[in-house]
């Protein structure tokens, strides 16, 4: 007669009380590591855009061709992003998975995760113009984060993680190029542009607060590109639109803007950081190793600086770039993926530009962030470097 091995029901429950405390260990564990979180237009966006009804979207081929499988995720690149390389420095578990992706895992969640928006801005007028998600609502998507967060590992671990997470954000792009100077805006009669640059100062102090509300010490916040370098400006607002393999200079008086707000941007962080105690906000070049790729393309094993590789490289992008089957043969040699978003190996070179920047900010977490909050008391910015 055969016999079988029999578990009582009291070994069952120990044994799936076993398999609980080990999961649960595991995400306290985790939740100690380092998280990304990023905010933002289509130079963060992983994929949220994929879950709106909107045109703003890069979720199929060519998009993502040299991404993990050739997968195209919502990127809007060939590969990877700034962000992505972020994760890799962090030792995160994953790239950065869109938020608004219903198959997050839990292991996702405490990794990295990307909030960000192709075609917004920090004008509210902006996300309207293409149906996509505002930053004020990626304030309110973090805040849902947080309480699921807190609902999987605690308030404590979750209060931890959060601060000694890094915050990336990159928006304003869309604010000019789509929005202000877009011949149908309304904001040219509203605001000369140095008021609407202020403007946009005034939201991004806001939501940098906000972040701060939610526990947020460490953010590195993007200043915009070259403007008038992008194929899509040059196609738009330069009198060699018309010539594809002409000069293309870029527009100046749009270089000029995104300069101009730079600089006024940087002296906001500044001021703010100056202000804060246990935090750290660093701003992060987007428009020098943009510029200087383009005025030096040799210097990178670039050959095409104004045209981006899909389509005919000066207008397409999104839809367009997946319906019109022209691709250039090596997407290495292009500053440009389409005509507005760089190539992965151009978000590279952004990233390494800025990488001695990025790990000061991590390092101020993990000493004077942790310093802070076991003492309770405050810290002066002089042990932020």
């Amino acid at each position: 007669m055969a016999t079988y091995k029999r578990f009582s029901f009291p070994h069952v429950y120990h044994y799936i009380f076993v398999l609980v405390s080990i999961n649960i260990a595991k995400a306290q564990a985790q939740s100690l590591n380092h998280s990304l979180y990023s905010f933002g237009d289509s130079f963060v966006d992983p994929g949220n855009n994929n879950y709106l009804d909107t045109i703003a979207k890069a979720n199929s081929p060519p998009y993502g061709q040299d991404f993990v499988n050739g997968t195209p995720t919502g990127r809007f690149t060939n590969g990877r992003q700034v962000t992505d390389f972020i994760a890799l420095n962090l030792s995160a578990l994953n790239y950065p998975r869109a938020y608004l992706d219903p198959n997050l895992s839990l292991e996702d969640l405490m990794s990295a995760v990307g909030f960000g928006s192709a075609g917004t801005g920090f004008d509210p007028l902006t996300p309207p113009i293409l149906d996509v998600i505002p930053i004020s609502t990626q304030l309110k998507y973090f805040i849902e984060y947080k309480r699921r967060l807190v609902a999987a590992i605690g308030e404590k671990n979750t209060e931890d993680k959060i601060g000694r997470a890094l915050v990336y954000v990159t928006a304003g792009t869309n604010d000019f190029i789509v929005n202000y100077f877009s011949s149908a805006s309304s904001r040219p009669d509203m605001y000369t542009i140095p008021e609407y640059q202020s403007f946009l100062l005034q939201l991004i102090r806001q939501f940098i607060q906000g972040l701060m509300d939610q526990g947020v010490r460490r953010i590195a916040f993007s200043g915009l590109p070259p403007l008038g370098c992008l194929p899509t400006s040059i196609t738009l607002y330069s009198n060699d639109s018309a010539n594809v393999d002409g000069p293309r200079d870029c527009v100046e008086y749009l270089n000029t803007v995104a300069q101009d707000f730079n600089l006024m941007l940087q002296n906001e962080l500044m001021t703010m950081q100056n202000s804060l105690n246990g935090s750290k906000i660093a701003y992060i070049d987007f428009y020098g190793p943009v510029n200087d790729t383009i005025k030096n393309p040799q210097k990178y094993g670039f050959d095409q600086v104004n045209r981006g590789c899909c389509g005919s490289g000066t207008i397409e992008q999104g839809i367009l770039c997946s319906l019109i089957p022209i691709l250039c043969p090596d997407a290495s040699k292009y500053v440009f993926w389409d005509a507005t978003h760089f190539t992965e190996k151009a978000y590279y070179i952004i990233y390494e530009a800025n990488r001695p920047i990025i790990d000061s900010v991590i390092n101020f977490t993990e000493e004077a962030y942790s310093i802070f909050f076991k003492a309770n008391r405050p810290i002066t910015n002089d042990v932020s470097n």
